[in-house]
Order: structure tokens, then sequence, then C-alpha cells
């Protein structure tokens, strides 16, 4: 499921912009870069008294500012992310995004799933402010799942505790597995289950926010599935060479020299080199998928030569003019720009696919329909799509699999009625950030089966915004879930003869540069 919310319309300035921190060595009173969870209650000053302390305190500010600019102290920090360096002993929050909130907690960190708490003991406590009884120094809450925006979904993610105490206040938690590499805390709840917000809400973020430690990391899930590491076990190997631990499976108490909890964020898709300390892209990130596919990729490629030398070695042995026709033919298709025809099973359905087909085949491309299934294994259908030259689908998850394309493909996105700014927003403009040729092509009313179930000046076909603009559950039950395309292949002719002059280009380009 997705929720088509039109993010570029919120102002960010409407937004709280908050990083709390704790910071032992800058701030050994408990001091926050935010409101302090200790108030005391003052009178109220007379103006001069008031003017003094303004002066009094601005000076503190331009101090601490200048501090700060130097590596320490509590003002603007100059990193990338906001917590990207704090000292030991520290909790550092980040929430001004409207994606996510990241907490950093750096030192001794043990975990205790039994109550949902991170507890972070500061050394060299200094608390002359705070009741000696009191042991919890600094408590934050957070829910580690990047659509903080969706409050139905935040909802059902897991909280957890985060709490600064000082190191002789109460009994200490015994490590029951200590840890010299830091940990990522992060939910694979949520709309886990759908390929967009897996790869878009999970590990796109985890990428971003786990590559810099160079796989010397432990990915701690909150809502754990079994299914979830199988299916992406390739990647995730990729990204550390750690055990995976189930928090709330796992009983035992864990130690870190560092957490961080929630994932990074930058938008649909994609990634933000210009936000990544080592300048990483979304190309980076699709490199990674190679290597992590091509082990098991190299395998299918094995197996279907065996299996095609079998069969041809059975055509040979029985030689007939109809034999080297079909000989003929498969030698003469692999010459062919290839087309991948990503089919749905449901709605938004090409009810005239097979027309479809033949046109394709017609203009000259070899085509090939493929129709993926909860069970499919990812390496064969990133196997298909790298090995193509372009790939068509209406809008919709499966159109995820455009990052499993080569930079330099073609990728043509079928819209239906109502899906314009999320088909461009969600897929459109990051296929064009990863480097494809990216052509969308928008339904006219006549090619929606919804045509032929609304009075043809109804808002549903003539102004579909109006619609969207009701509510998620109108555009869900309207175009998403009830509507299907029968396409004018002329005019979507004109779209295939700009991918295959473009993918024999690319080909012609690409055998130059071999021969050089």
């Amino acid at each position: 499921m997705m929720h088509y919310k039109r993010y570029h319309s919120w102002s960010k300035k409407g937004g709280d912009v908050l990083v709390v921190c704790v910071d032992e060595e800058t701030n050994p009173l408990g001091l926050v870069c935010g409101n302090s969870a200790y108030n005391h209650k003052r009178t109220k000053p007379k103006l001069c008294y008031l003017l003094f302390l303004s002066l009094i305190s601005f000076s503190f500010i331009l101090a601490l500012y200048s501090f700060s600019s130097e590596g320490g102290g509590l003002g603007p920090k100059t990193d990338v992310n906001g917590c990207s360096s704090i000292s030991n002993g520290s909790i550092c929050c980040e929430r001004s995004s409207i994606r996510s909130d990241v907490c950093v907690m750096k030192g001794e960190v043990r975990t205790d799933s039994v109550s949902s708490t991170i507890t972070l003991y500061r050394n060299n406590d200094v608390t002359p402010n705070l009741d000696e009884n009191d042991e919890v120094l600094w408590h934050e809450k957070i829910r580690p799942y990047t659509r903080k925006w969706e409050k139905s979904v935040m909802d059902t993610i897991d909280e957890l505790d985060l709490v600064v105490k000082g190191e002789h206040s109460g009994v200490h938690q015994k490590c029951d597995v200590e840890h010299d590499v830091p940990a990522v805390f992060f939910s694979t709840g949520g709309y886990t289950g759908n390929l967009y917000h897996e790869f878009n809400d999970g590990l796109i973020p985890l990428y971003i926010t786990s590559q810099k430690f160079n796989k010397k990391v432990v990915f701690v899930i909150l809502e754990y599935h079994n299914w979830w590491i199988t299916k992406y076990e390739n990647i995730l190997s990729h990204f550390t060479e750690y055990p995976i631990i189930d928090f709330t499976g796992d009983k035992r108490t864990h130690c870190f020299p560092e957490a961080i909890v929630g994932l990074r964020i930058h938008d649909e898709l994609t990634v933000n080199s210009s936000l990544m300390g080592n300048n990483k892209s979304i190309r980076d990130f699709r490199d990674l998928l190679d290597r992590a596919y091509w082990p098991r990729i190299r395998g299918l490629i094995q197996d279907e030569e065996r299996e095609a030398s079998m069969n041809m070695e059975k055509l040979v042995s029985s030689p007939s003019s109809e034999t080297k026709m079909v000989m003929m033919e498969e030698k003469h298709d692999l010459k062919k720009p290839k087309v991948v025809i990503i089919a749905r099973n449901d709605s938004r359905a090409i009810m005239n696919e097979d027309s479809f087909v033949k046109m394709i085949e017609d203009i000259g491309f070899s085509v090939e329909v493929l129709r993926p299934q909860r069970t499919t294994e990812l390496a064969r259908i990133y196997q298909v799509l790298n090995s193509s030259d372009v790939m068509i689908g209406v809008h919709g998850a499966a159109m995820t699999h455009f990052l499993f394309m080569r930079p330099g493909s073609v990728f043509i996105q079928i819209i239906p009625l109502g899906t314009d700014w999320a088909a461009g927003t969600y897929y459109g403009e990051p296929a064009v950030k990863l480097g494809l040729k990216y052509i969308g092509y928008k339904i006219l009313a006549k090619e929606s089966s919804l045509y032929d179930d609304y009075d043809k000046n109804d808002s549903v076909l003539t102004d579909p915004n109006s619609v969207n603009d009701r509510g998620w559950e109108f555009t869900k039950k309207i175009y998403l879930d009830r509507q299907n395309i029968r396409l004018n292949l002329g005019r979507f002719r004109k779209r295939l003869l700009h991918a295959y002059y473009h993918s024999v280009a690319n080909e012609s380009a690409r055998i130059h540069r071999l021969s050089q």
C-alpha cells in the first residue's frame, strides 16, 4: 500500500526543528539543545534586569557557537547530519525531518528488550541540579520507522525508550553479549510486504544510515520477519558482516559502543549525494545490487546454458527444416533490443496485452512478459531486467523494479487516470536520478476501463485531482483498485519507436567502445 502524499507542498518552516543532546564533556549539568525536561520557575524580572540577561545570554550563545564550530559545544553543527559527531557519553536526536526521527547514543549502550529500553550510562557523571535519587538523567521516545508523518502507520510501530543514566545511579544491566561495533536499530513493520516500501522505507534508508561503517555494524530489528531476512539476504550481506538481531525475540542484554536508532531517508527511492559524507549516490546503491545478485545470477546463467545445450543437442540430433528455422530465429533474436513488460496480476492490468506484445515485436524488439509473484526470487527478476533495454509497466509498486535496470536503459511507465503526481514522484523522477531514459505515458480517459463505468462528464474522468483531494480512500478505491487499461496502440507506438532508436544507439555506442 502507498499513501499519495504531496510532500513538496509542506512548508518546512511550519514544522518544529529540534535537535536535543546530552553531552557529558561539554554539558556536564545536563543542559540540552532544545526544551529541557527539568524546568525551574522564575519570577518576572524588571525591564533593565531583563535587558541585562538578554545581553549576557547573547554573548553566551555566541561563545557556544564559536566553540561548536571547532568540534564541540551545543550550537549548530556543520556536519551533513546533525548528530554525526558527538562525544562519548552523549545522546543526540534529530527530529527536524518530516520523514523520520534518528537518535544517536555513544558510549556504554545496553539493550533491554523486555522493557523496550536502550540505556546509555554516562561516565564521570556530575548532576548537582538533579535529585540524587533520580537515576534517569534523560529520556527520549522514538519509533524507528521512516514514515513519521503518517500517524496511522506509525501508531503500529513499536516504540523504544532511550534513557541516559549516571554511571553510579542504580545497578547496571549485565552484558550477555558485548559487541565492539556500532548498532543500527530499525523496524520492519508498517508497510513491509510491499516492494516499494521495502526499498523506499527500508533498504535504501538502511544503506544511507549504515554504509559509512563499511559492514562493521550490527542490525537490530524491531518487528522482525524471517521472510524479510531471507528475501533480502543477498543485499543485507553487503550491508553488514554480522548476524542480525531480533530485538523482541532475543531477550539477552546486548552492549554496544554506539547505537543509531532510526533510519535516515532522503527522498523517494534515491540517495542524495550532497547529504552523504562520502558523496555516495543512488548509482552506488545500484552497483551494490549488482555485486549482491551477481553470484546467484551467475549460477542461474550456468543452469540456463546447460539446459540450452541439452535442447540444442536434441535439435541437432534430429535436424529438419523446422529445426533450422527455430535456430535461425533464436540467433536473430539475440541481436534485437529487449523489452520486459512487468504485467500486473490484479487491477491496472493491460486488457489488450496480446496485441500490445505483437506490436512491440513488429517494431523490432524481443519481448518478455514478467509476472512477479510474492514468491518470485528477486535474483531472477534482477537477471531479466539487468539484461534488458526497455522496461514497461503500469504505475504501481512493481515499478520499483526500475532499480534493477542498467543506467542508460529505458523505463516507460503507463500512467492511469488519477495517478499523475504519484507516478512522477515515486518512480519517474527517481528513475532519472538513476540515469534511466524515462518516458511517461499518460493514458486518455477512453483508454481507462472507468470510461465505461462513469458518465463522460463525471469528475472521475474529467478532473481526477478533485477526486484525489477527497482523500486517499477515494484514490485507492477508484483509480487503483477498479481501473484497467486498454492501450491506444497507435498512440503508444510513438513512445516505443523512441525507445527503440535509443536502445539501438546505445548498443552501437557500446560496440564502438569495445572495438577501440
